[in-house]
């Protein structure tokens, strides 16, 4: 559903919308109720291909798609398997395989699912936890403001 004379989403646009992913049929995130979420279009803060389906839709539009894994958190990467000795976990005796277990990379936070655990190392997938996965958007446009243009400058 498209509404004549509202503004379409373009770059610089700033975007209110609710939406529900899924994978594999399954419910991944949602934005919860009373709480949609806010981007501006073209400023990287989602995806490239959610924000090229969101491209021209207006206040009202409602729309189920598909990304592929190339426009969404990127394909696996097998260089992001790494492994790490058992010793370095505190609670080794109680992880297992599909832990999700956090800590630093080079001082960056980071999250790794455990895929496999040997008798001294584990190894951690460091990938997007969506990464290969074709993501299944269903979303409404709430609010579509227009890009903001720098303040007119006078020439004296």
């Amino acid at each position: 559903m498209k509404a004549a004379g509202l503004p379409e989403i373009q770059k610089g646009s700033e975007v209110t919308f609710h939406y529900q992913l899924t994978v594999d049929s399954k419910l991944v995130d949602s934005s919860p109720a009373g709480s949609p979420l806010t981007y501006v279009q073209g400023s990287g803060q989602m995806i490239p291909g959610l924000e090229e389906q969101m491209k021209g839709l207006k206040k009202g539009s409602k729309k189920k798609f598909s990304v592929p894994p190339e426009k969404g958190y990127g394909p696996v990467n097998p260089q992001a398997f790494q492994n790490v000795p058992l010793k370095s976990f505190r609670k080794a005796k109680g992880l297992k395989v599909g832990t999700i277990v956090s800590g630093k990379f080079s001082g960056s936070p980071i999250q790794a699912r455990v895929i496999a655990i040997e008798d001294k190392n584990v190894t951690l997938d460091l990938n997007h936890p969506l990464a290969g996965k074709t993501l299944q958007f269903d979303v409404e446009v709430l609010k579509v403001a227009p890009p903001q243009w720098p303040g007119r400058h006078t020439v004296k």
